[in-house]
């Protein structure tokens, strides 16, 4: 058994998707997809100080955790937010936040 596994379930799917989203490249990636009108079809490099590489595996990354899409089309891969993944997402960490704060200021220090 795994340590991880001794946690419940939700803590797990929380935390996978906090990790996904731990690096400032991964926000800027959703970002620029939640600000641009349409599906990107063709190079997110261009819009980032990053090389192809790096971005396309945290593009891989984002699609593992459900949050973007991304389609082959042509030569190119089409890439857009994931609506359901991205709902679970507010969800969740709204859900967290709603749990963990406080009614009001303890007197604990």
């Amino acid at each position: 058994m795994r340590k991880l596994d001794l946690f419940e379930e939700g803590q797990q799917e929380i935390a996978a998707m906090a990790k996904v989203l731990s690096h400032p490249a991964r926000i800027a990636i959703l970002q620029f997809l939640a600000a641009t009108p349409t599906c990107i079809s063709g190079d997110i490099s261009d819009f980032l100080p990053l090389s192809r590489t790096t971005v396309s595996q945290h593009l891989k990354d984002l699609k593992s955790a459900g949050l973007i899409k991304g389609e082959v089309e042509g030569l190119k891969i089409k890439y857009c937010l994931n609506k359901k993944g991205i709902e679970k997402l507010k969800q969740s960490f709204g859900d967290l936040l709603e749990e963990i704060t406080p009614e009001e200021e303890k007197n604990c220090l």
